[in-house]
């Protein structure tokens, strides 16, 4: 399976008194978004399902993502709010739905915790050393067997101003 792990566009700034789950894209964020959609799509890129964050920025994202034609499935998931645990999403979502080797799912989300999975999935530790930015995309590869966590490749890690 091959997750690809979005980061959500340019959001509101937070110290505009506005709840942070409520925070929405603004105009450049939505632009950037779409340029990088449009460029996922030219790549021959798709999902067999986009998962997202709750939050408003996050579901714009992913919203984008299915306009574009990255996909047609779109689901919520709490698990990629903040504070959210990917061995508790392995557990609760991923594992009970048992895709096959071949999907390739998008997980829109936010930051530190999309690099924070990335890095547990790759070397079972957080390590604070990979970069993900706002509209950018991180690829990871899991393994076929057994628990993933540690066990996974990167694929894929792409600046949005590489897709631009």
């Amino acid at each position: 399976m091959e997750l690809y792990l979005f980061r959500h566009g340019i959001a509101q700034d937070k110290d505009l008194g506005i709840k942070d789950e409520e925070r929405s894209l603004t105009k450049e964020g939505r632009q950037k978004t779409e340029k990088v959609a449009q460029k996922l799509v030219k790549l021959d890129l798709s999902f067999d399902l986009i998962l997202t964050s709750p939050l408003v920025r996050a579901r714009q994202t992913a919203e984008i993502l299915i306009e574009t034609g990255l996909s047609s499935q779109l689901e919520e998931s709490s698990h990629l709010a903040h504070g959210g645990e990917i061995s508790s999403w392995l557990v609760d979502w991923l594992e009970p739905r048992n895709y096959s080797q071949n999907t390739q799912l998008a997980l829109v989300g936010h930051e530190p915790g999309l690099t924070n999975w990335a890095e547990i999935l790759l070397w079972g530790e957080v390590k604070a050393s990979l970069v993900l930015k706002k509209a950018g995309m991180i690829g990871i590869k899991l393994p076929e067997t057994g628990s993933p966590l540690g066990r996974s490749q990167m694929f894929w890690l792409t600046p949005p101003k590489y897709l631009l």
